[in-house]
């Protein structure tokens, strides 16, 4: 695998004959809807497979996964654009098998339960995990309920583990700290909590649960700690997976940050695994900054990893980008949220050349919006391929378990084939 950086007056053209591939390879790998119009610093994935196949007349996708030996799945990890057709044509070349020499990876994908049906089905065949949004605890420990059982049945259906979401949040990322404290603090709501997340866990038929741990702090990590050694003895002498998001308390300042030093020992040693996160929403009041921070991520593993084992930790992967207006205002100024597809037609449509800032390992770009015959500055902050690969490349370095994606309601494409075509992927089945 290559990411090539497009460069000023190249066409798709010239960076297929450089690397010696078809330009139609490249345009079908990368999902590009408009060859003619690249953006000057954005990524290309150069995908170089370590075996492929030649469909014949009569070929179906589960014969050639037969005959080549490998599993249907792996056919459709290699080659997501067979889920939006219904046929495969003779003479087209099909891949069956990258050089997945970098290791294995779990992969946990966050969705709500309203996420496209085409989306889902054409992910799944990469995740590990399926953590379904939904789940919210509310006032006395009970907890409202999602309308899910298609996508659980779905997710089963690929081999991907379906764990129930649990958080205070709404889906606007709006959370209540009295409910939270009001179990920590009452062992009469924990029981009650634990057996309400029990009841709907056998119901569901969920795999586990993954808890998103908000208002941890210094003060209260005992409290929490306490909580998830008891959620985790009991549901898994059920035989449930317990999986633990949290969220670093960090501080920005510009594009730098520091983060508050808790002490995570006990979650560490008893959950089954966890995910370090933050997660990103539609909106954003902060300062103009990377969507995320490669440097800072380094420097919270380096902390952590001396109180949790390496081989319980994802690190979270944001596939969002975020559109400033300039100057920045405290507490007024708000950014929007943008899809990585929508930033990069934002750059091409106002003729914007993408940077790459190194320490945080992600791309960025300036342009000036006319409103009401005013120029209004922008600054876009966003991920590609380059922040995928950085920070997978955090995963091997550190001999983590693997990712976390927030979220995957929209399909990435360059994502999966940063991943797909260097890590082997689990499967609870493997296991």
């Amino acid at each position: 695998m290559a990411i090539h950086i497009v460069q000023m007056g190249e066409t798709i053209y010239t960076i297929a004959d450089k690397y010696k591939v078809s330009a139609s390879r490249i345009i079908q790998d990368n999902d590009i809807t408009d060859p003619g119009n690249l953006v000057a610093g954005q990524t290309l994935i150069i995908l170089f497979p370590e075996q492929v196949y030649t469909v014949e007349a009569g070929d179906t996708l589960a014969g050639i996964a037969l005959k080549n030996e490998v599993p249907l799945q792996q056919i459709l990890r290699n080659n997501p654009y067979l889920m939006d057709r219904e046929y495969i044509y003779p003479g087209e070349t099909i891949v069956i098998r990258y050089d997945n020499a970098q290791g294995r990876v779990t992969t946990n994908g966050y969705a709500n339960t309203f996420i496209n049906k085409d989306t889902l089905r054409k992910t799944l065949p990469y995740l590990t995990y399926l953590s379904v949004f939904g789940y919210r605890t509310v006032e006395d420990a009970e907890i409202t309920e999602a309308d899910d059982e298609e996508i659980i049945k779905t997710a089963r259906e690929f081999g991907v583990a379906p764990l129930m979401l649990l958080a205070t949040l709404t889906i606007q990322g709006i959370g209540n700290v009295e409910n939270v404290f009001s179990i920590l603090y009452s062992e009469e709501l924990t029981e009650r909590h634990i057996r309400n997340i029990l009841t709907i866990l056998k119901k569901k038929g969920f795999y586990g649960i993954n808890i998103i741990l908000q208002y941890l702090n210094r003060e209260n990590q005992n409290t929490y700690s306490r909580y998830v050694t008891k959620l985790t003895e009991r549901l898994n002498e059920e035989g449930f997976y317990v999986m633990v998001t949290i969220t670093p308390n960090i501080f920005i300042s510009n594009i730098t940050g520091e983060f508050e030093k808790i002490d995570y020992t006990a979650i560490g040693r008893d959950a089954n695994e966890i995910i370090i996160m933050n997660f990103n929403w539609g909106y954003n009041y902060g300062p103009p900054s990377p969507v995320s921070s490669n440097s800072l991520m380094e420097q919270f593993l380096e902390y952590v990893l001396n109180l949790m084992p390496s081989d319980k930790i994802d690190i979270g992967l944001p596939i969002i980008g975020y559109d400033w207006d300039l100057p920045y205002l405290v507490g007024i100024s708000k950014a929007r949220a943008l899809t990585i597809e929508s930033a990069l037609a934002l750059a091409g449509q106002t003729g914007a050349v993408i940077q790459f800032d190194e320490a945080s390992q992600t791309p960025f770009f300036e342009y000036t919006e006319d409103r009401f015959g005013v120029p209004v500055q922008h600054i876009v902050w966003f991920i590609d391929a380059r922040s995928i690969e950085a920070i997978m490349e955090l995963v091997k370095e550190y001999g983590l378990r693997g990712t976390g994606i927030w979220n995957i309601m929209n399909y990435y494409v360059q994502m999966w084939l940063v991943i797909n075509s260097q890590y082997e992927i689990v499967k609870i089945s493997q296991e």
